[in-house]
């Protein structure tokens, strides 16, 4: 079988690495390879890495947060472009109460105390179903923190980051806690830093929570059987 981690893609030499650390971790959990493909910015697209690859089946794991544009339309339409007769995209990681555990585990790293108002900043996005999404994982995560968990944006969609912490100062926090959506360190991440919160967590990145969802997607992703 082929396995491909499908990542947005970054000019942060950081980032990309950070993408081949998590394909190499899960292809030690798989003892099997996994390689990777990127829907922007740099290359190779999974239609690339898709015509590399022999006829027998694919399964590709979008390395994204929630369900977008990039999941919905971008990675098929590579797919289709590819000409491979037999692949399987599998979901987007989120929601899922794993990554609520990877969220809580970098609020205690980070110092956050229950008392704290926290914040879920995303990258951002303008679907609905994306939207979705992230409103569903700040619910989750409110469960786990005991208290209302706001939702702000690095980039795309309201409020931004700023704002957001701004706002949750008006209403008379004493500390406000940015808890990162992201998977790696880079232009939105600075954003956050740089948004007036007491703390920020670190992104998502090699958590061993995250590896193991991702390899759980390869291991359940049904193959459809070729004709």
């Amino acid at each position: 079988m082929n396995r491909i981690l499908v990542a947005h893609g970054t000019r942060k030499a950081s980032g990309v690495a950070l993408i081949g650390d998590i394909a190499e971790r899960v292809s030690v959990a798989l003892a099997a390879p996994v390689d990777i493909a990127f829907v922007d910015v740099l290359g190779p697209t999974p239609a690339d890495v898709l015509r590399t690859m022999p006829d027998r089946p694919a399964v590709l794991v979008p390395a994204f947060l929630s369900r977008g544009y990039h999941v919905r339309a971008d990675i098929p339409e590579h797919v289709a472009a590819s000409g491979h007769p037999d692949v399987t995209v599998a979901p987007a990681l989120g929601p899922d109460p794993q990554l609520v555990r990877v969220l809580a585990d970098r609020l205690v790293e980070s110092g956050w105390c229950p008392d704290d108002s926290v914040i879920l900043a995303a990258a951002g996005t303008s679907d609905p179903g994306a939207l979705r999404d992230l409103h569903t994982t700040a619910t989750s995560l409110s469960a786990v923190t005991g208290a209302r968990v706001d939702l702000a944006f690095a980039a795309t969609g309201l409020p931004r980051i700023g704002d957001a912490v701004a706002s949750v100062r008006r209403r008379g926090a004493r500390r406000v806690v940015v808890a990162s959506y992201l998977l790696s360190e880079g232009l939105f991440q600075d954003r956050l830093r740089a948004s007036g919160a007491d703390i920020v967590t670190d992104p998502l990145g090699t958590h061993p929570g995250l590896v193991r969802l991702i390899t759980s997607r390869f291991r359940r992703a049904r193959v459809p059987v070729a004709a």
